[in-house]
């Protein structure tokens, strides 16, 4: 069964891009195709943008739609084989996720990085499990590496708003007070890889990375230079990739958060950021205030890049 994790699965991101403005165009013209469909959507961890996106692409699509929220709606689960369940777990996943999939006909699953073992967040031990044993397509609306229905939103408003064939597109890192994934970052840089444009990655040294996604990119560490002619930023930040380091905050230097200043470098790039921000951290008010701040429609495309995913689901299923 097909599942939706990384860029290539997609295909030739050119079609993929032209049945996303389709679906943009006339988001109600396969409103049957669903009919009688059941998408369940499994969150293990809080959401706005996914959780409304994906539910109104599935309705646009005629699904029924179904919400398990695991933390506030459902038993705890334990994730891992070989454990004595004599704690605050009395659910295991292999029970469950059958039991799920036997609910439904597509499975959406949101699950981040625990940061308490690398080898278990990059094998994404929870994705994999609802893969292996739901019996039902499965995509990812992010997991504890990637984020790919976020990406393909990013990829789709740089498409809508790029000024020249192949725009030069840059992702910053930019200070948090709180440790974060490199599921955005790691899904942005999978795409920006396959589609046609200039990209380059910003950080400090030691915000490195995972090699698959990085590929090709050209790396720079003064923030300065990378932004010089660029036509995108796109702001986030991730906590340490390395060994020895990993899911740690190396550094909340202010001076890698972007302002008009530094956006002045650019060729009057747009600024992008997949929400939610931390204003005066990340990015300035004035900056994302400016009209060359696209945050919204990047978001509102969220539904576009979900309901694409979505209807290419459920087209492998009926026919």
């Amino acid at each position: 069964m097909k599942v939706y994790k990384y860029a290539k699965d997609l295909g030739d991101l050119n079609t993929a891009l032209r049945e996303a403005f389709e679906v943009k165009a006339n988001p109600y013209k396969w409103d049957t195709l669903g009919k009688n469909k059941t998408l369940l959507m499994v969150f293990f961890n809080s959401s706005l943008r996914t959780r409304l996106s994906t539910q109104k692409a599935g309705m646009n699509l005629g699904m029924n739609t179904i919400v398990l929220d695991v933390n506030a709606g459902a038993w705890k689960l334990e994730t891992e084989r070989g454990v004595i369940m004599d704690g605050d777990k009395p659910e295991h996943l292999l029970e469950a996720i059958p039991v799920m999939g036997s609910y439904c006909d597509l499975i959406g699953v949101r699950s981040f990085a625990r940061f308490e073992s690398k080898e278990f967040d990059y094998n994404e031990v929870i994705l994999e499990q609802f893969i292996k044993y739901s019996g039902k397509p499965v995509f990812s609306m992010e997991s504890a590496t990637c984020h790919p229905l976020q990406a393909f939103a990013d990829l789709i408003t740089i498409e809508e708003y790029k000024e020249k064939e192949r725009p030069k597109v840059v992702l910053t890192w930019a200070p948090h007070p709180r440790v974060l994934p490199q599921a955005v970052p790691n899904s942005f840089c999978d795409f920006m890889n396959e589609a046609n444009v200039d990209f380059v990655i910003t950080h400090p040294k030691g915000y490195e990375l995972c090699p698959d996604f990085v590929r090709g990119a050209k790396i720079e560490y003064d923030q300065r230079k990378a932004f010089e002619g660029a036509d995108f930023i796109y702001a986030k930040n991730w906590s340490a990739y390395n060994d020895g380091v990993y899911g740690q905050i190396l550094s909340k230097d202010m001076n890698w958060t972007v302002d008009t200043e530094k956006m002045a470098l650019t060729n009057n790039a747009f600024f992008m950021h997949c929400l939610p921000v931390r204003r005066n951290m990340i990015v300035t008010d004035d900056v994302i205030e400016s009209e060359r701040s696209i945050v919204i429609p990047e978001a509102a495309n969220r539904v576009v890049s979900a309901q694409t995913v979505i209807k290419r689901m459920l087209n492998e299923i009926i026919y």
